[in-house]
């Protein structure tokens, strides 16, 4: 088991996401940077599916009540051992009594914690991910436990290590496809939109990210139609939302473009004043 000591700015636990009731209005919710996520779970021979703690901006202090082994990814946020540094992209053995905290963010928004065999909280809707009205909570409070699968026996530490730690997100480039009313628009629009230097503003979190600039304003009106994470929409005012994995199931605002699954896991390591540029797939004929 697992006791939070502290909570961390926002730390929640997410899988891959909870499929299959979007027509009852519920959002996919899942790890917002599954490439990271995915690798944390890879590190430690466990399944794609295992559940594990995103932590963003600033990390949780947590003590292991039982042995255990973990791996972190994704931003770099100092993690240590009983204040003993430790590194990304490597597997560590973990004994009761030792105490996983977190220091200075030095790149990146959010960090990936696996633990061998998986966090083992409650399954709902299919989904351990924890979204408010669906789990008791969004994210971990002071005094939570954890549930874990203490059986490690057949892991071979010394094979979980990533040798390359080139960030696939440090980039300023997010890969974009056709939204369904990307032909609304004229190329001159479309241009514009796609030379734009996007600043992440203040108001981004795990459902959406809104970004600084006014680039193309518009009156066209639209019934409100479903919505995916990575949809990019342009609002009236000329701004882009680009919607994250706890995003709404519909919206009203032209669906200009769509992200990847990567790019997802790339603006999701975006945090307030950082700056990209859309590119479109090569599959996009303008």
């Amino acid at each position: 088991m697992i006791k939070v000591l502290k909570s961390g700015l926002h730390t929640s636990i997410q899988d891959l996401g909870r499929f299959g009731y979007r027509n009852q209005g519920v959002p996919n919710s899942g790890c917002m940077d599954l490439i990271s996520a995915g690798l944390a779970n890879s590190l430690l021979d466990n399944s794609i599916c295992n559940a594990v703690l995103e932590v963003t901006l600033m990390g949780p202090k947590l003590l292991f009540l039982s042995d255990s082994i973990i791996a972190i990814t994704g931003a770099g946020m100092s993690p240590k051992i009983n204040r003993k540094n430790i590194s990304n992209y490597k597997a560590y053995k973990i004994s009761e009594g030792d105490v996983l905290s977190f220091g200075r963010l030095s790149k990146g928004t959010r960090s990936y914690l696996a633990v061998k065999n998986g966090i083992l909280s409650e399954i709902k809707l299919n989904s351990r991910s924890q979204f408010s009205t669906i789990t008791n909570s969004s994210r971990l409070e002071k005094d939570d436990i954890l549930e874990i699968n203490k059986d490690f026996s057949n892991f071979n530490i010394t094979n979980g290590v990533v040798k390359n730690k080139i960030q696939f997100f440090e980039t300023d480039e997010i890969e974009v496809t056709r939204g369904p009313e990307f032909d609304l628009f004229s190329k001159k629009e479309i241009y514009k939109l796609i030379n734009q230097v996007y600043t992440v503003s203040k108001d981004n979190n795990r459902m959406g990210y809104q970004m600084e600039e006014v680039v193309v304003t518009h009156t066209i009106s639209m019934i409100t139609s479903p919505v995916l994470p990575g949809t990019v929409q342009l609002l009236p005012s000329g701004k882009v939302i680009i919607l994250m994995k706890d995003a709404q199931t519909t919206g009203g605002y032209p669906r200009i473009f769509q992200l990847t699954e990567l790019a997802i896991s790339i603006l999701a390591q975006k945090k307030v004043g950082d700056t990209f540029k859309i590119k479109l797939s090569p599959t996009v004929h303008i």
